[in-house]
């Protein structure tokens, strides 16, 4: 079992940045590939990043390709990500995940792996 709780939304200015972090507990989390999903009010739930368990591999949704990126350190249970020249179209709940691997993550919904709760971005224009 693995909890994972996310933090650092909040309201920015378009153009601002921002960073977010999930911290995770309970199974080993270098164990696991992480991920970044974000949706939106009436939208689907849409893959933003995923990262490997060491680190090595990440990959982006093309929508922020450039702009975001995505982090990890194991030594503190952590994911991070870094969001910047955000747009108002970033507007949405975000939420990491874990699963077995980047592959996994990408095409991840639940029940499927560890979901966080979500933290709530907000860009405005």
């Amino acid at each position: 079992q693995v909890q994972l709780v996310e933090s650092g939304g909040g309201l920015v200015q378009a153009g601002g940045s921002l960073r977010l972090s999930c911290a995770a507990s309970g199974r080993t989390f270098s164990s696991y590939a992480m991920g970044w999903f974000r949706q939106a009010p009436g939208k689907e739930r849409e893959f933003i990043a995923a990262i490997s368990r060491m680190g090595g591999a990440v990959s982006y949704a093309d929508s922020v390709k450039g702009r975001f990126t995505i982090s990890r350190d194991n030594a503190k249970n952590t994911v991070y990500l870094q969001m910047n020249s955000l747009k108002s179209e970033d507007t949405a709940v975000y939420y990491c995940a874990s699963g077995v691997n980047t592959n996994v993550v990408r095409t991840m919904s639940p029940p499927s792996g560890y979901w966080g709760q979500g933290t709530q971005v907000t860009v405005s224009s």
